[in-house]
């Protein structure tokens, strides 16, 4: 297949580099009705007749295939947003699109406010040096490197000196828990050390924004998990926004702050873990979810009720934000019937056995909603 042969139009930018500075309020990221169809005459099926056609009838009437079709979303300032499908889904396609290493065939992509399309190739070498860097699922590293030159690699090309840029290196060697072995090259490390030194490498530049490619799908379940644990370590001590591609549903889950689900080329579904087990938006979702222990993903917010009388007074209490298998914890140990919902000292509500097997067993909980 070939790349679309007329690209989308766009508008020259002066490269100024005050554009770095993030509009005030603007998402990280805002796609909005973006394609990337492979094929002849690729860039004719945005918006034609042929567009809302199944991918086999797309294929066979037009020899073209719409990897990415009508995607819009925006990914906020701090979250971790998962872009989650099967092989063949779209999601490694389109956050490739989000630096242009593949180009849209149509539609509009920002970072911070500015038009990522616009882009001059300056101005987007810029983008991909400093402000959105990428963890591959095959570490990419140098071989002839050791790891701290690897971690380094990035600095150097943005031109810092040798001194400075190996000091840097080291801390973040350090961070992602590879003291010592600084001086080891690829072929010397395991799996799960060789993705940390792709993770320092990408940490090292300092980008707005990370965006992880799979990068855990060839580990060893317990290595994964290792890195999965070091990703979520990473956000809460520092916050920075992540794109985070996975075709797990538990990584999904584990991770996202809100997960897209792909099918086809499209988002089936966007919301919180909780609204994507929670509320499937279609029969394919809910097959999705359908073996996912609900109680370990739905909170206690989920499953509270009103207090009836002297019910607030005593009992164990529990976050909004708990998990339901949490709350089932906390009522078993206290022997109490009912768990009390409390935040900042204040009663919000109340949970008992019914409300919490309710949630696990899938039960309809809209007549027990209570505003938090």
């Amino acid at each position: 297949m070939t790349e679309a042969s007329t690209p989308v139009t766009r508008t020259p930018v002066t490269g100024d580099p005050a554009a770095d500075t993030p509009a005030a309020g603007a998402p990280v990221f805002s796609v909005k009705n973006l394609w990337k169809v492979f094929g002849p005459k690729a860039d004719r099926i945005p918006g034609s007749e042929h567009a809302d056609l199944p991918p086999a009838e797309l294929r066979e009437r037009t020899g073209c295939t719409a990897a990415v079709r009508d995607v819009s979303f925006d990914v906020e300032k701090g979250e971790v947003f998962v872009v989650m499908g099967l092989s063949g889904s779209g999601k490694s396609t389109l956050v490739r699109c989000l630096t242009r290493l593949i180009e849209p065939t149509s539609g509009t992509l920002a970072i911070d406010g500015e038009d990522v399309l616009a882009m001059d190739t300056t101005r987007l070498r810029e983008l991909r040096r400093h402000r959105a860097a990428m963890v591959f699922q095959h570490f990419g590293l140098l071989p002839h490197r050791t790891v701290l030159d690897n971690v380094a690699y990035g600095l150097e090309i943005q031109g810092l000196g040798k001194a400075e840029r190996r000091a840097k290196a080291a801390e973040l060697v350090e961070k992602v828990g590879l003291a010592g072995l600084e001086d080891r090259r690829p072929a010397q490390l395991s799996g799960g050390q060789q993705q940390r030194v792709g993770l320092a490498r990408a940490l090292a530049v300092d980008p707005s924004v990370l965006l992880f490619d799979e990068p855990f799908s060839a580990l060893d379940p317990l290595i994964r998990r290792e890195m999965q644990d070091e990703v979520v370590r990473l956000h809460r001590e520092e916050g920075r926004t992540m794109v985070f591609i996975t075709h797990d549903l538990s990584e999904a889950l584990r991770l996202g702050t809100r997960i897209a689900l792909m099918r086809d080329g499209g988002i089936v579904q966007l919301g919180t873990p909780e609204e994507i087990v929670g509320s499937p938006a279609d029969d394919y979702v809910r097959e999705f979810v359908r073996d996912v222990p609900r109680e370990q993903v739905l909170t206690v917010a989920t499953a509270m009720r009103p207090p009836t009388s002297g019910e607030g007074d005593n009992g164990p209490a529990v976050r909004p934000g708990a998990t339901v298998s949490e709350a089932i914890e906390a009522v078993a140990r206290s022997g109490d019937p009912v768990a009390r919902v409390m935040e900042g000292g204040r009663l919000l509500g109340v949970v008992d056995h019914a409300c919490l097997l309710d949630v696990v067993a899938g039960a309809d909980a809209g007549a027990r909603e209570v505003t938090v």
